[in-house]
């Protein structure tokens, strides 16, 4: 289990972050326009796996917001944004914002939570998704990983550019 905090007050997700170097776990997750999208789509492509509570909080919106940006120049490098929120949200939020380089996968079905360690087992976000982020190479070996300490703060996206 990885310790994270909200505000300050400490909580537990259901296990680690895949370790840097193995095999990522394969996902199945959910696109907004209902179609699965899983590890094996993207063989052959980088992917950067933005793993969140909700769009529909600040700081992950922000993360969603500044992926986009930066996926804008990377070559064969697909950003997924991961949340538990159902694929009509990430379309509202999505639409809304004129955001179109990042694809959006709900794992509100499957197992992607505990697969990836990232699950909140205790708190008031409990059965939500903690804030991490899973770099995957094109074979699919873990690259980088970060599990956000403090989970209203936002990932270091410099040290997640510069694991490509």
């Amino acid at each position: 289990m990885a310790t994270v905090t909200l505000q300050g007050n400490s909580f537990e997700t259901v296990g680690e972050l895949p370790a840097v170097g193995s095999k990522a776990p394969d996902f199945n997750l959910v696109k907004v326009d209902l179609s699965p999208a899983t590890l094996s789509d993207y063989a052959g492509t980088r992917l950067i796996l933005n793993i969140f509570p909700s769009v529909d909080t600040a700081t992950c919106a922000t993360s969603v917001r500044k992926f986009n940006e930066k996926a804008a120049d990377l070559e064969n490098t697909n950003v997924i944004c991961v949340s538990m929120d159902l694929p009509f949200a990430a379309a509202r939020f999505c639409g809304a914002e004129g955001i179109d380089n990042v694809i959006n996968g709900s794992s509100f079905r499957g197992s992607f939570g505990e697969d990836y360690g990232v699950t909140f087992k205790t708190g008031p976000l409990a059965g939500l998704l903690s804030r991490a982020v899973v770099v995957i190479d094109t074979d699919g070996t873990v690259l980088f990983t970060q599990q956000v300490a403090e989970t209203a703060d936002e990932p270091d996206y410099d040290a997640v550019l510069a694991a490509l």
